[in-house]
């Protein structure tokens, strides 16, 4: 059995990791696996990217090029937004010649796959859902407007007046593709997503199924924390806030409500942000913060878990957050608003805390409620133990390997 997974990225971003983890996965249990990338990072000979200099440069002239008609909507909300539209990739072609068994499509925007490009896909396609953009007009979430049951149009994400926008445009080429695909398969990754998909009119016909990513327990694992913190020069005598995040300017990312949260906690308490550099004008928080910018290695991830006490996810929207994951695989209890997947993970007062939606003052009560909870070391022993039962690397395998044999099969 020979799997291609296809991603923009390998190693940048969510999306990505979480495929180049299933493809490691995969393989520990004996499947032939690939992945076929538009930006390789890593040294990995099974993940496959640009052939050449050229290739690699034109891949990043896509990614570019790919934005050009959402530009044209100068009043539209920062929220990502993929048309999908440029031709002439050569990414059927790649898949042609490595005859893989089964294609596994992940996060294929950036300029990587243009729409009428998977009718083209002559294999059978799994595609795991990272966010909701295979089945909107564009968005890669929604922002609640809940469109996708219907029609795309009037988009509230490019702020358009018009019901034949660039939404209904990409919503309409979306529906005429898909039609052409026999062999179809799509995988929520948090049973939020997989509900979404079924009742959405581009994919809801079809087969949906619910699977995790899955992690390294191994590598995101509990180390003693005053050497974490050691090794990231933090104080040893505070306890630490960890939020994480591409950008503290993307609203979806609840920076205003954690900012309004931390108002309002009664803890002493210091702050670190990572994945996000110290801005030109930082948000002065009353409490001192950290900012460690974005960090490249699993290894160096798991020793900021370790050094935190808690791990606040604050997102408006959310799939299946790697933050939740890797935190609670760290023995690091999470808060975060009981939205998407996060009910997944995050077993309320067990694990961690699910706030309410989208209320900063019961975000704030959570984030105390852990940092001074007598039981602790019993919330951290939860976090571990829901990530080893429901999302360790070789059991979210063999339920891959186990819907890769039914397609084969059917």
């Amino acid at each position: 059995m020979k799997i291609l997974i296809i991603n923009a990225n390998d190693l940048k971003g969510g999306a990505a990791r979480a495929a180049y983890r299933l493809n490691k996965s995969l393989q520990k249990i004996g499947v032939d696996s690939q992945m076929l990338v538009q930006d390789k990072t890593s040294n990995d000979y099974t993940v496959l990217g640009p052939e050449t200099k050229s290739k690699k440069f034109i891949a990043e002239i896509r990614a570019r090029l790919n934005q050009f008609p959402v530009k044209l909507y100068k009043k539209r909300l920062q929220i990502p937004f993929s048309p999908a539209w440029l031709p002439f990739s050569d990414i059927v072609s790649r898949i042609k010649k490595i005859d893989p068994d089964i294609v596994h499509l992940h996060w294929i925007t950036g300029g990587m796959v243009r729409i009428e490009d998977i009718a083209k896909i002559n294999k059978p396609i799994v595609w795991s859902l990272h966010d909701m953009w295979a089945f909107t007009g564009g968005c890669h979430y929604d922002n609640n407007c809940g469109k996708y049951k219907s029609e795309c149009g009037f988009c509230p994400v490019l702020n358009s007046g018009k019901k034949r926008d660039l939404s209904n445009k990409i919503f309409n080429r979306k529906k005429r593709i898909y039609k052409k695909v026999k062999n179809f398969t799509i995988v929520g990754l948090s049973r939020w997503l997989t509900d979404c998909v079924e009742r959405s009119v581009l994919l809801g016909s079809r087969k949906v199924i619910n699977i995790p990513n899955p992690i390294n327990t191994e590598i995101f694992c509990p180390v003693e924390v005053k050497t974490a913190r050691e090794i990231l020069g933090l104080p040893l005598d505070k306890k630490l806030i960890l939020f994480g995040a591409d950008s503290i300017t993307d609203y979806l990312k609840g920076f205003k409500e954690l900012s309004k949260a931390l108002d309002e906690i009664k803890t002493d308490v210091e702050i670190i942000v990572f994945g996000s550099g110290e801005p030109n004008t930082p948000k002065q928080f009353k409490f001192p913060t950290h900012y460690i910018g974005q960090l490249s290695d699993d290894i160096s991830l798991k020793i900021l878990y370790n050094a935190s006490d808690v791990t606040v996810l604050p997102s408006l929207q959310e799939n299946l957050s790697n933050v939740v994951m890797e935190s609670l695989s760290c023995g690091t209890p999470t808060v975060a608003f009981n939205i998407g997947g996060n009910s997944d993970m995050i077993e309320h007062q067990i694990n961690g805390y699910l706030a309410d939606p989208f209320s900063a003052s019961n975000l704030a009560k959570g984030i105390d409620w852990v940092l001074n909870n007598p039981e602790y070391e019993t919330l951290k022993q939860n976090a571990r133990k829901k990530v080893l039962e429901q999302f360790e690397m070789v059991k979210v395998a063999q339920q891959y390997k186990e819907l890769y044999e039914n397609i084969l099969e059917g």
